[in-house]
């Protein structure tokens, strides 16, 4: 299992942003496809954005337009911005790579 460390979740009101970062060790970060993904209670998991060693960018549909995926192959963090947030990007939101799950970190849009 690979280290994931998740950070940047809160309390936002509509229309508001959002940058999450996902943190892991050099060695693994320069090898795998990083994303981001979300779940809510009673929900499958569902990708939100993708991002290939290559920088190659994959998003749903949700996401197109309002979120950014990037990944810094020096510090070894790949973020996830996140604009004109709305109550339904209300998740837990899950970093993934290496086959390992970061802890999740909880966004919340509500007025």
């Amino acid at each position: 299992q690979v280290q994931l460390v998740e950070s940047g979740g809160g309390l936002v009101q509509p229309g508001e942003s959002l940058r999450l970062s996902c943190a892991t060790a050099k060695n693994i970060f320069s090898r795998y496809t990083m994303g981001w993904y979300r779940q809510v209670p009673g929900k499958q998991r569902e990708l939100v954005a993708q991002i290939t060693t290559g920088g190659s960018t994959n998003y749903a549909d949700s996401a197109q337009g309002r979120f950014t995926i990037s990944r810094d192959n020096v510090k070894n963090i790949v973020d996830l911005q996140m604009n004109s947030l709305k109550p339904e990007d209300t998740a837990v939101h899950y970093c993934h790579g290496a086959y390992s799950w970061g802890q999740g970190t909880q966004v919340t849009v509500s007025a």
